[in-house]
Parts: C-alpha cells; structure tokens; sequence
C-alpha cells in the first residue's frame, strides 16, 4: 500500500500553529527594521569555458542558495535548481552564479525536497541538457503532470547508479508542502555521491587500506551512460585521508583552494534540523566534502525543528566526519531574520570556539568554479 505521509526520524514536529506564524510576523516586523542587508554574497565571473568542456574532473560551483553545478564522473549535476528572482515577494539578494542561460547541458538533477526555494519549476524547464531526475519518494507524480518523466523517485537509503556516479538519498530533519492539502506527502533528504568508476575484477576485489573499495581512476565511460542499478547501500565504509582529523589539511591548489581527489565523495545536505542521522551518514560514507546550510535559522523558536544555526550546522559537519565543509542555504533570499553576515559571522565563531581549522571550511562566492582535483 502507498505511503501519503512521511516523517522523521526524531519525534519533533515540525508543523506551525496559526498563533506561531502569527508571533513571528509580529515579531518579525519589529526586528527587520534593525537588520543590515549591506553585505550580500560576492559574485565572480564563471569560467563558462572551463564548465562546458570539462567532463574529467571533478569540481564545485555555487550558482546560490542550495543551488550548485556539480561536475564528477563526467557527468553535470545541479541541486535544488532555483534560479528565481525573488521567492514570497522578497526580491534575490545577489544574483545567480551562474546565468541559467549560460549553463552547460544538464545530466543529473537533485531535489533534496518540494518547497519552492528547492524546486523551481520554471528554471527546471529552462536547464538545457538530458536532465535525468533524482527525487525524495512521492514526488516524483507532481513532476510528471508538469511534464518531466525520466524521473526516479528514492526513499532513505536507497541509492541509483548513472553513469560512473552513484547517488544515495540519506535522511534529512525537515518537512514539504507546495499546496494547502499535500502535507508530507512526498519526502525529503539530502543526497551522497560517490564516484564508483569500472575496474578490473582483480582490482574490484581489494580493499583500500580504509576499508573502502579500491577505485580505478578515470574509466573512459560516455558521461551519459543510461545504465543505473537501485539498490540499499550496504553497511559503512571507511574514512577518507581528510576525514575528521582537524589537525591535517590538503594541499592548496594554485587557486589557492585545497586539492580533494580525483574521485571524492561529496554529500550535499538539503534543508534540515539538526538530528542524530548526521551521525549515521558519517558512519556509512567517507565524505570529503560536505555542503551544509546554515542559514534561515532566526527566530530559532521557529526556524529551529527544520533549518540547523551555524554552530549546528558544525556539529553535523563533525558528526558526518567529513573532512571539508561549505556553507550553503545563506544569502540569496530573506527566508527568516538572520542576514547573510551574521550566519557568516556566528559560523566564525562557531569554528573557533571548535577548534577546526580554518582551512577546512570552503566559504564560496556565487559563481567561483573550485576544481577539487586541483587541475
């Protein structure tokens, strides 16, 4: 039988009252008047050139919000995609990374959950390219009345395989809504990505020294390859060289951003509260890097069930063992009462009073293409 709704892991509820939504707007009106919305996110130019002929090695660009282009194993992945000009009639503080016009052809798209500052149907039909989607379970029969149908819906754990990557929806503390009457009714997550490139059977069958399968390097496999299996993931890998260990650092590339590897593994987190899975997706996966939000937290009476602060954002961060992190879910729309420069400012000082290098935490400016292999 079809599941209608879903929930979370912890027992915490996430839906408002009418008095709650009422308290904050009251609230809400007397504190923006003090708020500074001087600093927005700095935007670079993209290197476009590098983006539409790169298929061999992996990089990150932040377009804003939680959208990011996301280039491994050949492929083009883009998360969340939101290239909206304003949201809830509050106009985009800093413009996209990236002009959606300007994007290489898209492969992959993430959806880590429903809500309109995550899935924007009109820049969704504007993304050039195959466009393969990977949703939380239950969405994926909206997307097809809009007209999508290579859609692939997933529950928690479940993984599928495109090409050389493969993708495995992990849980998330949250909630979805786009209509009055569908509640829950479809999930939300966030998402691992693993490069899985085809080896050898002699190779395929030895560990690396962490526990993890031995990974070839590039397979010269069609970065388009239809070919997925889904399956559950198996128990927990080992750790990666960066992972957990404050007290090591990459080295810099000439960009002057830490080199990863030629096949890390990246975990993208959606919108969450901060809960006890954190810990559990560290336990299966060796995350190199982590994109984690830290905004839309103010008032955390209200925010706090279902978006984490930046010092929450940093537990989740060491709970997952990941070895760099990168701010997202800040500075592109007025969702709550905290601005870009105080979820900046609370995340430095979180990271001090921790103890975690500075160089381990990867703050991007909208646009800035971070080659994780270094070349």
């Amino acid at each position: 039988m079809r599941r209608t709704r879903f929930d979370n892991l912890d027992p915490v509820r996430t839906e408002k009252t009418f008095q709650q939504f009422k308290r904050w707007r009251q609230e809400r009106i007397r504190k923006l008047r003090n708020k500074d919305y001087s600093y927005t996110v700095p935007n670079v130019t993209p290197d476009l050139e590098y983006l539409h002929g790169n298929r061999q090695h992996p990089s990150l660009t932040w377009i804003g919000h939680s959208t990011f282009l996301i280039q491994l194993g050949g492929l083009n992945i883009v998360t969340d995609p939101v290239w909206a000009g304003q949201m809830a009639f509050q106009r985009r503080l800093a413009p996209p990374g990236v002009p959606i016009g300007d994007m290489p052809p898209v492969d992959v798209v993430l959806v880590s959950h429903s809500h309109y500052d995550h899935l924007h149907i009109p820049s969704l039909r504007k993304l050039n390219g195959p466009k393969r989607l990977l949703v939380p379970a239950g969405l994926s029969s909206k997307l097809r009345l809009k007209g999508f149908f290579d859609v692939d819906e997933l529950n928690w754990w479940e993984s599928a395989r495109i090409g050389d990557v493969r993708f495995t929806f992990v849980p998330a503390q949250h909630w979805t809504r786009r209509t009055p009457w569908d509640m829950n009714r479809s999930h939300w997550g966030g998402w691992v990505m693993e490069p899985v490139a085809e080896q050898p059977e002699t190779a395929r069958a030895t560990k690396a020294d962490s526990g993890r399968p031995a990974l070839a390097g590039e397979s010269g496999r069609s970065a388009l390859a239809g070919d997925s299996d889904r399956s559950v993931l198996p128990t927990d890998n080992g750790r990666s060289a960066l992972a957990g260990d404050s007290d090591q650092s990459a080295p810099a590339a000439s960009s002057g951003r830490p080199v990863v590897s030629r096949n890390p593994t990246l975990y993208f987190a959606g919108d969450s509260g901060y809960f006890r899975g954190f810990r559990e997706i560290g336990r299966r996966f060796a995350i190199d890097v982590a994109m984690m939000p830290i905004g839309a937290y103010d008032p955390e009476w209200f925010m706090g069930p279902q978006h984490v602060t930046p010092e929450e954002a940093l537990q989740a961060f060491e709970d997952t063992g990941a070895g760099l992190f990168v701010p997202m879910h800040y500075g592109a729309f007025k969702l709550a009462d905290d601005t870009p420069r105080e979820a900046l400012d609370r995340l430095e000082a979180g990271r001090a009073a921790r103890g975690i290098d500075e160089g381990r935490i990867i703050v991007l400016p909208h646009g800035e293409t971070w080659r994780l292999d270094g070349v």
